[in-house]
């Protein structure tokens, strides 16, 4: 079946024969005569039909018996098993067919593997030669054409894949693949967006290749409207070729290249000149200067190269600024990717500061994020950027914003798991350990580029287990004390809450100095910085008893009550966890919770009005806690807590914490107070506090 006619004509065909099995198994007579006529044309006409044009009918004098008369005495159960027997010789055949076709499938893969695109066209071909409804062979055949610039060829076999499956994905990125390089956008855009109707789940992929159209299709844009401006004669358009011819000459002194770059600068301030720049091979004629290359290679540090070298780095800028196409280019010249990187460790702070400039460009939107990200030497670029914070030259701001940037990207947290602490966490830590008023403005900055890095797991995990970083974040909290900087101490406080929320050996060794440090912060002047502060004794004080025996001492229960007076949510979620971890592993501090408030109010008010899961759950707990002291059950008689637990108890089932922690203090109020059963039953809760009762320990 060459042709798409002979696959619809081989269709029709089968349906036909398929109705006509069926009127040879009818119940009525007439309708099976009719099946039997029908059958013997069929079996008359099985040889090949002749496609050739050209009339060459001869008389056969010794013409075969008709099929016909040799079924006319046979019954229709003989027919069918005639029927049988070809469809079994049928299916043998397909199978092996589909052998051979899986076998030269897998060595067009292997060829495609090798990069060697022709022999894996003929593997493929040779395989449909023998199953033409593979669908896999036309899609990686459609891969392969790709690869070889035949997309004509790729978009018919892409064709031919939707025939055996009309919802093939393949097929649909193939063909946009394909349309895209033929600069048919449209055909390109709806293919993509076919894939997304089929499995609505590609849509961030698809939406990368949506991208690729749209830059594809902007960029043809462009440079029609340069060439034709540069034909019409306007002076700006014609004066970026003549400037590049001149650049082009070599030998020259570095201040004639440095003066043309500053003038060509100038021309290319908007997208006509940009693209006329790319047009007449500017990147290249710039990278393949000897002079140029020795300067940003900084194998030439003299004064004039100097200056040549920052002349080269505003002209990248001017060249890239809004022009998605010009920073793809940039990106793909060996020389600027790696001069980039370098760069950033000029002791020249003019060098640095056009360096940084670049750097920042890219970093404003994901397309100019992703092409740093793939074509620059991450771990190289974070470690000279955390240099560049390190030593405040001016430069600082503009480092850690880049950095900021990057890290909303996961490819970039991706690349620096490996290498975190050579990268970010010792430098970082050396920051920490010596704030003063020259860095005190960019640490804001740099702590939340910390914290965008720590919301990748790994990169979180390497921070709760470096010992250095907890060091130094004990230093950094006295520091910020002594000096009173809030804003970094709240924002610290933020990144250690993050952080302790792993289990860390390391956290465990330092948790109760954290604690000192945090109970000297909740007598802060500061509502954000006291919150934050609790925030972190209710993440730290689980991971370690002698920090919670501490605490304890150092009087936590009666500062988290107070806390939990306040208003604020979030102080009111670490407060009652704080209180719940204390009353877990301390008589004490369950009666020091029960000094100022016999009948648990708090607690109460906590189970009667909040509707956060944390809070209500914590609450339910902690009062579970407290009903070990003897009489306290008793002392909550006459109050709704029976009502307020059985509420929980019987709740939201999707908030099983909840329920199960209320239905254990449940439990342990009515065993320590028979009366509240009295409640109960009135409440009808008996049959609830049955169906919770497996929950209570």
């Amino acid at each position: 079946m060459d042709t798409l006619e002979d696959l619809e004509s081989f269709l029709k065909n089968v349906d036909k024969i398929s109705e006509l099995v069926m009127d040879l198994q009818s119940a009525d007579v007439e309708v099976k005569e009719k099946a039997m006529e029908k059958a013997d044309c069929y079996i008359a006409a099985l040889d090949e039909p002749c496609w050739t044009k050209v009339n060459k009918t001869t008389i056969n004098t010794n013409p075969p018996l008709q099929p016909s008369s040799s079924l006319q005495n046979e019954s229709p159960e003989s027919f069918m098993k005639i029927m049988e027997r070809d469809a079994e010789d049928r299916r043998v055949k397909r199978i092996a067919k589909e052998k051979k076709a899986t076998a030269l499938k897998d060595k067009g893969n292997e060829a495609y593997a090798r990069e060697d695109y022709e022999t894996a066209v003929k593997y493929y071909s040779d395989g449909l030669a023998e199953l033409r409804d593979m669908l896999p062979l036309y899609t990686n055949r459609a891969q392969a054409y790709i690869k070889l610039g035949k997309y004509k060829e790729a978009i018919s076999d892409c064709e031919w894949a939707l025939k055996c499956d009309e919802r093939c994905i393949k097929a649909y990125l193939h063909m946009g693949k394909a349309y895209l390089a033929l600069k048919k956008h449209n055909e390109a855009r709806n293919s993509f967006e076919k894939m997304v109707e089929i499995e609505p789940g590609r849509e961030k992929i698809v939406k990368g290749y949506l991208t690729q159209v749209d830059l594809e299709e902007e960029r043809e844009s462009q440079e029609m409207n340069a060439i034709q401006k540069f034909d019409k004669g306007d002076g700006k358009a014609i004066a970026v070729p003549q400037l590049l011819e001149k650049l082009s000459r070599p030998g020259q002194m570095p201040f004639y290249y440095c003066g043309g770059f500053e003038i060509l600068s100038q021309a290319v301030t908007d997208c006509t000149g940009q693209t006329l720049f790319r047009l007449n091979n500017g990147f290249s004629i710039i990278s393949s200067n000897d002079m140029v290359r020795s300067c940003l290679l900084q194998k030439t540090k003299d004064p004039d190269s100097q200056e040549l070298c920052v002349s080269v780095l505003r002209l990248w800028r001017a060249i890239c600024c809004g022009n998605d196409e010009n920073q793809k280019m940039l990106m793909t010249c060996p020389v600027s990717r790696k001069s980039i990187v370098d760069l950033l460790t000029s002791e020249h702070v003019a060098i640095q500061k056009g360096c940084l400039a670049l750097l920042f460009l890219y970093s404003q939107d994901p397309y100019g994020r992703h092409l740093a990200i793939d074509n620059l030497n991450v771990h190289k670029l974070v470690k000279n950027l955390m240099g560049s914070i390190s030593k405040p030259q001016q430069q600082e701001n503009t480092a850690v914003n880049i950095l900021k940037n990057f890290t909303t990207e996961n490819k970039f947290c991706v690349h620096l798991r490996d290498v975190l602490t050579d990268s970010v966490i010792m430098p970082f830590s050396t920051i920490l350990r010596n704030i003063s008023t020259s860095n005190q403005h960019v640490l804001p900055s740099l702590i939340s580029a910390v914290g965008g890095l720590a919301r990748d797991d790994i990169i979180r995990h390497n921070f709760a287990h470096d010992p250095e970083c907890w060091r130094a974040f004990l230093v950094a909290i006295k520091q910020c004390r002594a000096c009173e900087c809030t804003e970094i101490l709240y924002l610290m406080l933020g990144l250690i809450i993050n952080l302790s929320t792993i289990t860390s050996p390391v956290i465990q060794e330092h948790a109760v100095l954290l604690c000192d440090c945090c109970m000297g912060l909740l007598r802060d002047g500061d509502g954000g910085v006291i919150t934050r502060a609790a925030g972190v004794l209710s993440t730290v004080l689980p991971q370690s008893s002698e920090a919670i025996q501490h605490a304890i001492q150092g009087d936590v229960v009666r500062t988290m009550r107070w806390l939990l007076k306040g208003t604020g949510e979030t102080a009111t979620k670490y407060a009652i966890k704080t209180l719940t971890v204390c009353t877990a592993a301390s008589h004490l501090a369950r009666e020091e919770l029960l000094k100022s408030d016999k009948k648990l109010s708090i607690l109460r008010h906590l189970l009667g009005s909040s509707c956060d899961e944390m809070v209500s759950g914590n609450a339910a707990l902690c009062l579970a806690h407290c009903l070990e002291l003897e009489g306290i059950a008793s002392n909550l008689l006459g109050t709704d807590i029976v009502l307020l637990l059985l509420r929980h108890a019987a709740g939201n089932a999707k908030r099983t914490a909840v329920q199960q922690n209320a239905a254990i203090a449940l439990g342990k109020l009515c065993r320590s107070e028979p009366r509240h059963i009295s409640k109960l039953r009135e409440l009808h809760g008996l049959e609830i506090l049955h169906s919770c009762i497996k929950l209570i320990t």
